[in-house]
This record gives C-alpha cells, sequence and structure tokens, in this order.
C-alpha cells in the first residue's frame, strides 16, 4: 500500500534546492532576476556573475524565452577547497511570454555580470486611442410637413 508522507517531499524538496549537505554542492540552483515594463517594452535583468558571455543562449520558442548560461569552475591541480559557495554548472530560466509582446524584436545585453532582456510589446497591444465619428459638425433643423405637403420621392408620382 502507497503512503503519502508530506514530510518526505519537504525533505526531498530541501535535499534537491541545498544539496545533500550544506557548502558542498556546486550546482547552481537559481537566477535571480527582476522584471519590469518600462513604456512601450519590458526589461528583464538576470544575475549571472562569472559568466562567460560566449555561454549564454537567450531564445524564444513557441511562446517560451529561455535564457540559458554555463559558469565553470577553475580547475587547478594541487588546490584544496577551503570554502566552496560559489555555484557551477548551467543557469536556466523559462518564462512565458504573452501574447502582446514582439518576440522577432527582443534584444539582449550582458554587462558587469547582467543579463539585460528587452522584450518590446507588440503594436497591436499598445494602447491607442479611438476617433469617434458622428454627424456633421453644422447643426440641422429639421422641419416637420403634413402628407399633402410632402414633396414626391423618385419614382413617385405628384397628386
Amino acid at each position: 500500500m502507497l503512503r503519502f508522507d508530506p514530510f518526505h517531499d519537504i525533505d526531498t524538496v530541501a535535499r534537491q534546492l541545498l544539496g545533500e549537505t550544506a557548502g558542498t554542492a556546486r550546482a547552481p540552483r537559481f537566477m535571480p532576476m527582476d522584471l519590469f515594463k518600462a513604456g512601450d517594452h519590458y526589461v528583464l535583468n538576470a544575475d549571472l556573475p562569472g559568466v562567460d558571455p560566449g555561454s549564454i543562449d537567450v531564445s524564444v520558442d513557441s511562446g517560451t524565452l529561455t535564457l540559458r548560461a554555463q559558469r565553470t569552475v577553475p580547475s587547478e591541480e594541487g588546490v584544496q577547497w577551503i570554502a566552496s559557495e560559489r555555484f557551477a554548472g548551467t543557469f536556466m530560466r523559462q518564462l512565458s511570454l504573452g501574447e502582446n509582446v514582439d518576440a522577432e524584436r527582443i534584444s539582449a545585453t550582458y554587462n558587469n555580470g547582467v543579463l539585460s532582456v528587452t522584450i518590446p510589446i507588440a503594436e497591436r497591444a499598445k494602447p491607442r486611442r479611438i476617433a469617434i465619428s458622428g454627424a456633421s459638425q453644422e447643426p440641422r433643423t429639421i422641419e416637420a410637413s403634413t402628407q399633402s405637403e410632402q414633396t414626391p420621392r423618385p419614382g413617385q408620382a405628384s397628386k
């Protein structure tokens, strides 16, 4: 019989996030980022200190933005590690893009350990003013008349 143990599940998640023993995990666990809207575009800033710019990959596929980067640890012979808290390995983050962004014009820069991705808002999604059309600006006067005073319509004989 299967038994549900929520504490076992929480323990498993904690071990995955922190590593089997604290201080020895050398694999990256997260890519901290900020995302904000500025005018007609969104800006995503992701912290990737110590990452080789050549290892950074930004791609869009089926409405999903994927950020991927690699940080390596120098492997020097004869080194005895005293502390090892800087993660190495592959960082990856995926975000779902809405239909209101222009995926063709997304751009990215990497400067001082920060990856900045600019995501433009599509023209169709930008707020716009809608012109209101109506009757002419000149006031018109409509006069009532009796049936006998009416002018015949085209194709109608007069009385």
